[in-house]
């Protein structure tokens, strides 16, 4: 059986705006402790980690919150990498996505110790791949693939002991509809893997899937980093930052679900969930009924 870490979050502090503080109670009420009991997981809610409440200030050389941004995110890191160490499966119910530096950085240490491949899907709407000479807003939950690759301030680039944190060519990014130009440039720089959603209108996702999935083996870590804004609107309308024409609920489910199909997935970011620009908790729901499918639900009816 396997054991399931949830790692609360609740911090909105690399955001623009407020309410992803409130994300993991909202997928908390939305039952996904139960939803993944109901997979014969064991689950076992850890709480809430404790960091530094959002000052909202302005932009100090290109970044907001600098300071509290490392902080949580080291938290968040030695979460991660214990859950790790006892073997468990640690899920982070965010929190903004800044909070991928974190845990992405202790799964990289992990990879590295445990003598593994990894693998990281970035489901997003948004590269996050800006850096504070290219960001309009020096919010930092724009950063963080960046900063992960080594772009940015030696306090955040080298959480986790190595800088960089993983090379690019780990990561496969998915769902990508909104990219600042300069951003734009410096992931094709950096040889970024995007399969933006002009690649799934034209390829479809189950090729786009394949496409992100190729490569692996029984030695690779699959982590997946779900920023919920990588759904279209009008399926999850509660997130600080839409952008209409992202994947469709069935397009969803079959990412999903080819994602579990491998059998690797080992370790999972839930992200920018903002309970107070949603309706009713109807995308913490949409979101739970999507991780039920990384776990083993599955629409398929054929042998």
């Amino acid at each position: 059986m396997i054991d399931i870490d949830l790692i609360g979050v609740p911090t909105d502090i690399g955001a623009g705006a407020r309410g992803a503080s409130m994300g993991p109670e909202a997928l908390r009420v939305a039952g996904i402790a139960d939803a993944l009991t109901a997979h014969s997981l064991r689950v076992h809610d850890t709480g809430n980690l404790r960091g530094p409440v959002n000052p909202w200030l302005p932009p100090v050389h290109g970044y907001r919150h600098l300071d509290e941004v490392r902080q949580w995110n080291e938290t968040l890191h030695h979460a991660v990498w214990d859950s790790l160490q006892r073997k468990h499966l640690p899920i982070v119910l965010g929190g903004d996505h800044c909070l991928g530096l974190g845990s992405i950085s202790a799964v990289a240490r992990h990879c590295r110790a445990a003598g593994k491949k990894l693998r990281v899907l970035w489901l997003d709407a948004h590269a996050d791949f800006n850096t504070h000479t290219l960001t309009p807003s020096g919010n930092l939950h724009g950063m963080p693939v960046a900063l992960l690759c080594g772009m940015g301030p030696p306090e955040l680039t080298g959480i986790g002991g190595q800088t960089p944190a993983i090379s690019p060519d780990v990561v496969r990014q998915i769902g990508i509809r909104s990219v600042d130009p300069g951003e734009k440039r410096l992931v094709h720089e950096a040889g970024l893997e995007v399969f933006d959603m002009r690649y799934i209108d034209e390829m479809g996702m189950r090729q786009t899937m394949e496409a992100a999935l190729a490569g692996m083996d029984t030695n690779t870590h699959l982590h997946v980093s779900f920023d919920v804004d990588f759904l279209d609107p009008e399926i999850a309308p509660g997130v600080g930052t839409t952008v209409p024409g992202g994947p469709t609920y069935r397009e969803a489910q079959l990412c999903m679900e080819m994602i579990a199909d491998t059998g690797l997935l080992a370790s999972l970011d839930v992200v920018e969930l903002n309970p107070a620009l949603d309706v009713r908790n109807r995308t913490a729901a949409v979101a739970v009924d999507l991780i039920e499918s990384l776990f083993g639900k599955s629409t398929l009816m054929r042998k």
